[in-house]
């Protein structure tokens, strides 16, 4: 079919989809509808939007088949300038996003972690748990609740029936123990 054929043809399907008939509305979009939506998809940028944009289209097609004219434009052409006004007029409806000049980039700071720091932690975490092991059992678990459970000296001392005075001298010593072995871990 060439394109004056098929352009006549899609004025003919347009005028009875001007009188309502749904079945030339249904071989209107058939032919169409690819051609549409590339139009629209180019513009929006986003599949799903296109989509939605596409069958706002076909609604305006449906109503406003009534008022083409085949003297001023093709089918086609007509169809396409609805369509890009529409996916123009979506583009506009956005919200602005706020726009930075690539040169800008190095000046953002990533609030995040380093790429290397959840290796680094795990190393520490190993050598810490291994320098808590080596401690006596009662410095051990002192140390664990003051420092990771948050439990404060007095709560600790009652719990375990000692003076704070002991406590705190359990804690300071297998701090240093803990030192010691980290230190010589390091060398």
């Amino acid at each position: 079919m060439s394109a004056s054929a098929g352009a006549a043809e899609l004025s003919r399907l347009l005028a009875r989809v001007a009188e309502g008939d749904a079945a030339a509305f249904q071989i209107f979009y058939d032919r169409t509808s690819a051609k549409l939506f590339g139009v629209i998809l180019r513009i929006v940028m986003e599949r799903q939007e296109a989509e939605d944009v596409l069958q706002e289209v076909y609604v305006t097609l449906w109503r406003k088949a009534a008022t083409f004219d085949p003297a001023r434009a093709s089918p086609i052409t007509w169809a396409a300038t609805i369509a890009r006004n529409r996916a123009i007029d979506r583009l506009r409806a956005r919200p602005a996003r706020p726009m930075v000049p690539v040169e800008a980039a190095h000046d953002l700071a990533d609030e995040g972690p380093a790429p290397d720091a959840g290796l680094v932690a795990s190393h520490d975490a190993r050598r810490l748990a291994e320098a808590l092991s080596l401690l006596e059992p009662r410095h051990a678990a002192a140390i664990r609740a003051c420092y990771f459970e948050g439990v404060t000296y007095d709560e600790l001392a009652a719990r375990e029936n000692v003076p704070v005075g002991t406590l705190k001298s359990w804690v300071r010593r297998g701090l240093l123990r803990m030192r010691g072995q980290l230190e010589a871990s390091e060398a």
